[in-house]
């Protein structure tokens, strides 16, 4: 057993199911995967069943099995995030002076329950499912399971993390604006949104009752269907319950940003899997860009109007009682609902079925949107700096989808270098849920990606890639400013064809300048990667006229590299056309 593989719900049932693997087993083998990785994020939890209990009812799903019956989640171990009701543990919502508990199971509970599913413990979140960063929480912050800089991604961040590191195969969290997604594409998982109603919430601390969603992390659309097929249904006690019937969805033409419209934040990276999701797409449907205008219209009045104030309503008692209890970024953001008028929520209304109009009418000329989850990622230190700026940025792509009643499901779409995930998003119309986990395989068997990245157990020293195209290439003058800084040879490139190189005049050792010119050429270059304070010493020792901007490669992709002022043509010789340095240096030689 290690935490480094990946489970899958599916296989656990049909083990058990079949009585080759008793449910006793699988918990004994979760119970040393929990114990093992407790050593590196014990903050992925608020609370755990004992394990006594926890071999009581993989028991008590064994006799069920052996009494003849057949369960679809026979055994499968699940963690649920802590705004949801798990009879016998506490809901805190990660707030310690909220904690309640719960005399009965949350609808889903009890329905994961009967198909023989086992709860195991309860996740770490943003406080009152108030973020989408993983950061705002007095139990600690839950981080990425690929490169512990970086944010897990929230407010569903345990529960994601609880399935990336393999500790369980699904597991519960919820989305309002965005947090059953963004944890999910940071950590390589599959987030399934259901339409709204499509779940019960019956059981769940609300954070905006009429837009909340219960949702399912999974490593693969198999496990997210079985979750489903359990959970789907009307529930008479939960007044948000729908019944909705299933509506087909034939993805031929799929609604992506106009180009202008698309915010990536500086994050190259992050544009470059886009395109090439994108590229892919194109494969086997139209790619129609749409105007989003109207759509971060909705998704501005998430927060800045007044569906805050739902939030509010939420933990008025508390806020008005105990306000200090309250995380202060989070207090921060729900205390301005306080301030919103009866007026400005029924315009807020009107505006927002005006809106709702349009969304319906955008399926008229698309059949699904593929979106960027999100633009890009930060670090955890970033955060602590800009905490709601910064939040605000990965809800650019998420906030709307509940609020026009649509369904989603994140799949994953590319690893960066730092081992962080980027992901995208199919999204439809309401009830579209099981067309679009089929639109989510089409995805995947289409992207033919590679397996996630190790997991990241002992902290990952950051590092950048850098891009030479002269005196510090292999055997030049200056490679041992490279080498002294323990810089890894990536390989061998070029550039795009949108380059022109200059050999500066009067510079010693000679020295090349790269320039960009939509009518250049591909160029010859080598990348290295360097630690992050190893790249910053490097970029201080480089000379005028020559910089560190960002260089385009030949594959879209962009890496730090040389380029230079516009002082350092004056006099140079234009040598674009032998395609590289080395060929230059030859030439004189």
């Amino acid at each position: 057993m290690t935490v480094l593989d990946r489970r899958s719900a599916a296989a656990i049932a049909a083990g058990v199911n079949a009585g080759t693997t008793p449910a006793v087993s699988v918990m004994e083998e979760t119970l040393a995967r929990i114990a093992t990785y407790d050593a590196v994020q014990p903050q992925v939890w608020i609370s755990r069943a004992t394990a006594e209990d926890l071999l009581a009812q993989a028991r008590a799903v064994d006799a069920r099995i052996a009494a003849g019956e057949v369960l679809p989640l026979a055994g499968v171990p699940y963690a649920a995030k802590d705004n949801i009701d798990v009879a016998g543990l506490q809901t805190t919502a990660a707030c310690p002076a909220f904690a309640y508990a719960p005399a009965e199971n949350a609808t889903v509970i009890a329905r994961l329950k009967a198909a023989g599913a086992i709860c195991v413990g309860k996740t770490n979140l943003d406080q009152f499912a108030t973020g989408l960063v993983g950061t705002r929480s007095p139990y600690g912050i839950p981080r990425n399971a690929y490169n512990r800089d970086y944010v897990s991604g929230g407010s569903s961040s345990g529960s994601a993390i609880a399935v990336a590191a393999g500790l369980v195969p699904i597991a519960l969290g919820t989305d309002t604006a965005g947090s059953g997604r963004v944890p999910a594409a940071f950590n390589h998982l599959i987030g399934f949104k259901p339409t709204k109603g499509r779940w019960s919430t019956r059981g769940l601390v609300p954070a905006c009752r009429s837009i909340d969603c219960i949702t399912v992390f999974a490593c693969d659309t198999i496990d997210a269907r079985l979750v489903d097929h359990a959970l789907a249904g009307f529930d008479v006690g939960d007044p948000w319950s729908r019944q909705l019937t299933e509506a087909p969805l034939n993805p031929r033409r799929i609604g992506v940003p106009r180009r202008d419209q698309r915010a990536f934040f500086g994050d190259g990276e992050s544009e470059f899997f886009y395109d090439h999701a994108l590229a892919t797409l194109a494969q086997g449907a139209e790619v129609v860009e749409i105007d989003i205008a109207p759509l971060l219209e909705a998704a501005q009045l998430l927060y800045g109007g007044p569906w805050v104030a739902e939030r509010t309503a939420a933990i008025a008692a508390l806020l008005k009682d105990n306000p200090e209890a309250v995380d202060p970024t989070v207090r921060t953001v729900v205390e301005a609902g306080w301030d919103k008028t009866a007026v400005e929520l029924w315009n807020g209304l009107y505006r927002m079925a005006e809106l709702k109009r349009h969304a319906d009418q955008l399926w008229q000329s698309v059949d699904m949107l593929a979106f960027p989850t999100t633009g890009t990622t930060y670090r955890v230190a970033e955060l602590a700096v800009a905490p709601v700026a910064l939040n605000s940025n990965l809800g650019f792509y998420t906030n709307f989808v509940n609020l026009l009643d649509m369904a989603a499901v994140a799949v994953p779409a590319g690893t960066r270098h730092n081992g962080t995930g980027f992901g995208i998003t199919l999204i439809g119309p309401a009830a579209t849920d099981r067309a679009l986990l089929d639109a989510a395989d089409a995805w995947l068997a289409a992207a033919n990606l590679s397996p996630p990245p190790p997991l990241d157990l002992e902290g990952k020293m950051q590092t950048v890639k850098l891009a030479v195209v002269g005196a510090h290439l292999e055997g030049m003058p200056l490679h041992w400013q490279l080498t002294s800084r323990n810089a890894k040879f990536v390989g061998a490139f070029e550039t795009a064809p949108t380059y022109r190189l200059y050999a500066i005049a009067n510079s010693v050792p000679p020295k090349p300048a790269l320039v960009f010119d939509e009518g250049g050429a591909a160029i010859k270059l080598e990348v290295y990667e360097l630690g992050v304070a190893e790249f910053g010493s490097f970029t201080v020792e480089v000379p005028p006229p020559l910089a560190i901007g960002t260089v385009t490669l030949a594959d879209g992709s962009s890496v730090k590299g040389f380029v230079a002022e516009p002082r350092a043509l004056t006099g140079a010789e234009d040598i674009t056309h032998l395609g590289g340095w080395r060929a230059y240096i030859a030439s004189r030689s």
